[in-house]
């Protein structure tokens, strides 16, 4: 498990092709980086990183998406749709295919994978409830089982950069923190192979810039309920362990189109979204991330962060 911020290989293989697009605020050996997502369930890319994903497809690098469930175990927003969840129908994780296959598209990503393919492992539901238990969800998943399925995936894409959760699972949800362990045990199988991974990020969100977004929404004009205090939600790191902010307002847009292809776990009123509990968050236009091992670029402003994943590699 990686407790911080460790040292970790530069290399990185690949090699820029050629016909790549270079866009503003890209340059051209952008083109052609190969990024690899790791998360839990569908929507979970498109809320805390559909920005990147939309910026770096953009720019010509290849970006894959593995999702490690079907999310069957989610609650359903719209009234007409509640006949899919869990104890009724039992179809929410069929249905949540066809939104993450839309949200995909609006990215502009079109790799996207289910760990061991769909339905593989299952939801495992909040923590400390009874689905925990089920010896099919992923929480119970065996660890070198499922990474075996990613470093497949590690293989045959070889991703210079890898972005998932932290050991938290950013708010400590068990199929999120699953997700970390078994990113953080393919990654380091990934060391002195051919393929290795050069870089291995969580996504965060720093306390203050979190403050800033609530106060926003507090003083917004939405259907959404108003958000309590920062320190009783269940994310949130202090400033100074961010390490990388990446400006995605140029693909914000494609963020929230994104978002609102999961039409069954997110209401969007631009810029803002809510979840089933209806309480207003603000989409942002910068992505923020923890460089867990690797190399860490240059940083610039104020923070001294890195503004790219694929920083410091050649």
């Amino acid at each position: 498990m990686p407790p911080g911020s460790r040292a970790g290989s530069s290399r990185a293989g690949g090699s820029n092709a050629p016909g790549a697009t270079t866009l503003p605020g890209m340059s051209s050996q952008q083109n052609w980086r190969r990024l690899l997502l790791v998360h839990a369930h569908p929507d979970d890319e498109s809320i805390s990183t559909g920005g990147i994903m939309a910026k770096y497809a953009a720019g010509g690098a290849q970006v894959t998406l593995v999702t490690c469930t079907l999310g069957e175990l989610g609650e359903v927003i719209p009234a007409d749709l509640d006949h899919l969840r869990a104890g009724r129908e039992n179809r929410l994780g069929e249905y949540r295919i066809d939104e993450l296959a839309a949200a995909c598209a609006a990215l502009g990503v079109t790799d996207h994978r289910f760990l061991g393919g769909p339905g593989r492992w299952r939801d495992s539901g909040m923590m400390g409830t009874p689905a925990n238990d089920d010896p099919g969800c992923f929480w119970r998943a065996d660890l070198d089982e499922a990474a075996a399925e990613l470093v497949g995936v590690m293989r045959a894409v070889r991703p210079q950069v890898i972005v998932t959760y932290d050991e938290n699972g950013f708010y400590g949800h068990p199929d999120h923190i699953q997700a970390h362990r078994v990113a953080w045990h393919a990654f380091e199988q990934s060391a002195g192979e051919e393929w290795q991974v050069a870089k291995f990020y969580a996504n965060a969100i720093p306390k203050g810039v979190l403050t800033e977004a609530l106060e926003k929404v507090r003083a917004a004009d939405t259907a959404f309920g108003p958000p309590g205090p920062v320190d009783d939600l269940p994310f949130g790191v202090p400033d100074e362990q961010v390490t990388t902010e990446i400006d995605v307002t140029a693909y914000l847009n494609a963020k929230l189109a994104a978002m609102r292809a999961h039409a069954t776990q997110i209401s969007v009123d631009s810029p803002f979204f809510a979840l089933s509990d209806k309480v207003g968050q603000l989409a942002l236009g910068h992505e923020y991330f923890t460089l867990l091992a690797g190399p860490r670029g240059r940083g610039s402003g104020p923070a001294g962060r890195e503004g790219d994943l694929f920083a410091a590699l050649s």
